[in-house]
């Protein structure tokens, strides 16, 4: 096995394999990318050792991008979920504690290892420190070094096997989850109508000020047949027809406004063309759309902005984000204007600038390392991973800061933490593996009966809760899980089974609150004896 104990050669031989074991698929579950975690195992029990460092590397990948996508979802997420998320993660902590506390009352399991124990059935770092520096034992390395195979493994077998013992259609949880999210704002169509109002008739378009009474836009008006993309200063005249995009409330307005809705299709003369526009200018990112001045530069209007799969109504006052796609009514001689004014360039969207990402990353690590202090007895700070996330988050939500542009593209993103997450499992996966079967034979089994209670059994406790008084989609309620057992490992594991950022923005929510609750926990058990 030498040749397998170079590092570099022994990396992707465990990813290689761990995506032919992920890509098995037993009753319809396959473990994916977990799946790295597994052989990494194996590899770690036949002596093959990867350098710490690619660990850290890969974590701190993996969660900064998590936090970038999670950040402006996160905020909206708190507000509606934050208090049933929070009240599940204290249940997952507090129950996890709980269970320590009586494997040292009636195991006659020494406190050190059984704090170790807590923090390795939770794969928490930060509560492993908290643990030794409570207990001043190296006992509890061994209760973690014990207990963290499983809080690794057990929590992603949960995830993956939680849709076939609950009964859940991921698919259908994705269409719930879309469609809320989707309600957040008014679904965007248009209608037809025809000028008849007294009070509209012979007035101009700014006169009538239909963006600001109805909320809807005038995207076409026919005049004696001919039809145009409005100004302004265009004037609607009795039988004109108009075509208005907005809300159902909006066209319900410019009928009360303008008229009754007409049977008839306006299209635009060979002249005009509609079609969609990609923003990929980084200077126009949180600039607000009124600020393009469309309608007086180049006689083009916006009827609809396409953003993470929702139409947006096309507001004056709505802030632009990289990557939106907005469809203007325009004439052909503007086109190539206008494609140059909003960018509309698709390579640039999988560019990479690599000097945010460091400079984030920086930011992150340098907020994980400052110390909080309450009294003499209690002190904690965010770590490695907390300081990247909430960083992280904090960015994502920003947007841009200058010409600093934080966010990436949607492809950039996955790529990145695709690959910080096989570097993470992988070291992981063959650290935990050297020590397992040495462990199980010095300390017998009920240590590892214990860690693996403390890992299910709030994990399945927080479940039905959650299913009976929170009635929470279950994509969120997976990101919860992993987030308030603090594993990555785990988020992994979900990320992988949807194509929405559910999990992760419930991740993001409670990781923070699980870990600083898991410190306290840890500091009272090795306390109270």
């Amino acid at each position: 096995m030498d040749f397998v104990n170079t590092t570099y050669l022994a990396l992707f031989l465990i990813i290689c394999f761990g995506f032919i074991l992920g890509n098995i698929k037993i009753k319809g579950i396959s473990l994916d990318i977990s799946a790295i975690i597994f052989v990494a195992l194996l590899f770690g029990h036949l002596g093959v050792a990867l350098p710490d460092i690619l660990q850290k590397i890969g974590l701190i990948l993996f969660i900064y991008t998590i936090g970038l996508q999670a950040g402006p979802g996160f905020f909206d997420s708190f507000k509606e979920h934050g208090k049933n998320l929070v009240i599940i993660s204290v249940i997952i902590v507090l129950s996890a504690a709980l269970i320590s506390l009586l494997s040292i009352l009636f195991l006659d399991i020494e406190k050190p290892i059984a704090i170790g124990l807590m923090a390795g059935a939770l794969t928490s770092t930060p509560g492993l420190a908290t643990a030794i520096d409570v207990t001043h034992s190296p006992l509890a390395s061994i209760g973690y070094g014990i207990a963290y195979p499983f809080g690794v493994i057990g929590v992603i077998l949960f995830v993956k096997l939680y849709p076939k013992i609950f009964k859940i259609e991921i698919s259908n949880e994705e269409d719930a989850y879309n469609l809320k999210n989707s309600s957040h704002y008014e679904m965007i169509t248009s209608s037809h109508f025809v000028v008849e109002n007294e009070s509209a008739i012979n007035k101009t378009i700014e006169e009538l000020r239909v963006r600001s009474m109805t909320k809807g836009v005038i995207s076409r008006v026919m005049h004696k047949g001919k039809a145009f993309t409005p100004e302004k200063n265009t004037v609607l005249h009795k039988g004109d027809f108009i075509k208005v995009v907005g809300s159902k409330e909006a066209l319900k307005r410019v009928k009360l406004l303008i008229g009754p809705k007409a049977d008839i299709e306006i299209s635009l003369g060979d002249q005009y063309i509609v079609q969609s526009y990609l923003l990929t200018k980084t200077e126009l990112v949180n600039k607000h759309l009124g600020e393009l001045n469309l309608l007086n530069n180049y006689n083009a209007t916006v009827t609809r902005i396409r953003r993470s799969g929702i139409d947006l109504a096309p507001s004056p006052n709505l802030k632009l984000q990289m990557g939106d796609k907005l469809m203007i009514a325009c004439s052909k001689d503007n086109v190539l204007q206008i494609s140059n004014l909003i960018g509309d360039n698709k390579s640039k969207l999988s560019d990479t600038n690599f000097f945010p990402l460091a400079l984030g990353i920086v930011l992150g690590i340098l907020v994980g390392g400052v110390s909080f202090s309450f009294g003499n007895s209690l002190t904690f700070n965010l770590g490695l991973t907390g300081g990247v996330l909430i960083v992280a988050m904090i960015l994502g939500r920003v947007g841009k800061t200058g010409n600093i542009l934080w966010v990436m593209s949607g492809n950039a993103n996955q790529l990145l933490r695709q690959f910080g997450l096989m570097l993470f499992l992988a070291t992981v996966g063959t650290k935990a593996g050297a020590t397992l079967v040495e462990t199980y034979l010095q300390y017998g089994i009920k240590l590892f009966l214990v860690g693996g209670l403390i890992t299910l059994v709030p994990m399945l406790f927080a479940t039905i809760i959650a299913r009976i008084f929170f009635k929470i989609n279950s994509l969120t309620l997976l990101g919860t899980l992993t987030g308030a057992m603090t594993s990555t490992p785990g988020l992994a594991a979900v990320d992988s089974m949807t194509k929405t950022n559910a999990p992760s923005v419930a991740y993001a929510t409670v990781y923070p609150i699980a870990m600083v609750l898991l410190i306290i926990c840890a500091q009272i058990l090795g306390l109270i004896f």
